[in-house]
This record gives structure tokens, sequence and C-alpha cells, in this order.
């Protein structure tokens, strides 16, 4: 098989992956506190994300950290994973997870308005179509099937789905500023961000009582197939490919695929309003996306 077509297929697994998240996020949580979980899903990360370090032969990078880059990681991994899934677990606590999981992939507007302060990038007049589409399409998913009544919606979890992609966003514009090697990084991230979670269960006193198998297979699903090894068939997926831009934009059939495994694993009702608005969210996404055509 051609490195362009195994491109595909790492990406296709990738995607895959991606899509059982949500039911696995809601899953674990049925069982577990957000800590907790949290928690497990980090350090299970955490080894394999250092597994595939070793894997690679890359552990020497690891001791060429400089101690500001060291820095540079523990704020990273307060950022992300610890704050970005503390707000996005919790979302997922409050709303069904076919409703959180599209709230949360508006980042990349997001990304593009916070590029202004922190960048100085100018906002084209494109930016401003695709937010005003993607919102479109957050208030459609967040009515949940009442377009023109959507009274009954939480809106505390609504919040906390679209506010986490403002630290997504913020997280992914100093990652890209910070020239390390990305399985380094990431690891170090996940690496610091176990510490937090690890420090505040031991002084807080809130690990479960009991602990559900269930809800630690859970976990431990989520650290493996959303943060870890679904990294590594990723960033592969992209390195063979012959144009990154194809890849990149598979990644956008996973909320589509996410809504049957809601569906037939946790029998989530798919409301009709979801796919509408996803599609809406998407569009805005792609144009802002757009590259300039040649004159």
């Amino acid at each position: 098989m051609d490195k362009n077509r195994l491109s595909y297929l790492y990406a296709f697994l990738a995607i895959f992956f991606w899509s059982t998240i949500p039911t696995a996020f809601k899953t674990g949580l049925a069982e577990l506190p957000v800590i907790p979980m949290l928690a497990i899903a980090v350090v299970t990360s955490t080894v394999i994300l250092f597994v595939i370090i070793v894997t690679g032969k890359k552990t020497a990078l690891i001791r060429q950290n400089s101690a500001r880059e060291i820095l540079s990681s523990a704020i990273l991994g307060l950022l992300n994973p610890f704050i970005y899934y503390i707000i996005l677990l919790r979302a997922y606590q409050l709303l069904p997870g076919q409703v959180a999981q599209p709230l949360n992939m508006i980042w990349p507007i997001i990304l593009v308005f916070l590029s202004v302060p922190i960048l100085g990038q100018k906002i084209k007049k494109r930016s401003f179509l695709a937010l005003f589409i993607s919102f479109t399409g957050v208030y459609i998913i967040s009515s949940q099937g009442r377009l023109l009544n959507p009274g009954d919606v939480n809106m505390k979890g609504v919040l906390l789905a679209t506010g986490s992609s403002v630290f997504w966003a913020l997280y992914f514009i100093l990652n890209v500023k910070d020239k390390r090697d990305e399985a380094v990084k990431l690891f170090l991230n996940f690496l610091f961000a176990s510490g937090y979670l690890l420090t505040y269960l031991l002084f807080s006193g809130k690990w479960p009582d009991n602990v559900s198998l269930k809800g630690v297979l859970a976990s431990v699903y989520v650290g493996l197939f959303e943060m870890g090894i679904t990294f590594f068939l990723w960033l592969k997926a992209l390195t063979m490919a012959k144009t990154t831009d194809k890849i990149s934009n598979l990644v956008y059939l996973a909320p589509f695929i996410s809504l049957i495994f809601l569906h037939f694993l946790i029998h989530e009702p798919v409301f009709y309003t979801t796919p509408a608005g996803l599609l809406l969210i998407i569009s805005g996404i792609l144009i802002q996306n757009r590259k300039e055509r040649a004159r």
C-alpha cells in the first residue's frame, strides 16, 4: 500500500476512534465524577504518549528541554488537558452528547478572533460571515429539537460547551508558537496535568468511595483514544499524505458518525436539529479556512 493510501487508513482509524468518544464520555460520567474520570484518562494518556516517545527513540528530546520550555509545558498542561477537559466534561454532564460535541467544534472560528490580540493578525470580512453561520448552527443544535421554543435548554451546559472552545483555541495558539517535537510537548503537557489532577484529588479527598469497573474502563478508553493513540494515528496520517488539506477536512465526519454510536450504544434520540446545526457549523469553519484564490 502506498503512503498516500496508508495516510487515509490512519486518518479513518483516528476519525473512528474520535467518533466513539462522546459515547465514552457519557458512559464514564454516568459512573464517575468529572475529576476522577479525567485523572484516570490523563494518566492513561501520559503513559501511552511516553510509550510512543520511547518507541520513536525520542527520549533524549525530553532531557533537552530548557527551564523555559518546562515552564511552557506547565502552563500548556494547565490549559489542556486540565482546564479544557474539566469544562468540557462538565458540559457533557449537563447536555446530551450530540449537543455538547458540536458546540465545542467552533474553536477554529474563536481561534481567528483570539489571533487578533495575541498574534496581531487582521480579521477578514469572511470571518464575520463564518462566525454568524457557525453561531446560527450553535443556536439550532442548542434548541435540541425545539427550534422555535428552546426554553428548556440547559444554558449553563451550552455556555460551558462553547466556552471550552476558547481554552482550546488559546492552547492551540500557544502550542503552535512552541517549536518542540509534538509528541514530546504533548507528553510533558499531560505529565503536568496528571500532577495537577492527582494533587487535587489528594488534597480534596474527592475520590469516590465506590469506583465502578465500567467507569474506570470508559476513562481508560478516553485516555487511549481521545488523547493518546489517536493523536499518533492522526499525526501519521498528516505526515504521510501528499497534501494535508483533504486529510484535515475528513475530521468533520467524526461528529456525524458519533451520532450513530450515541444512538445505538447509549440510546440517545437524535434530534433533527443536530445534523442541521452541524452542517452550519462546519460550513462556517470551511468558509473561514478557505484559501484565497490566486488572481
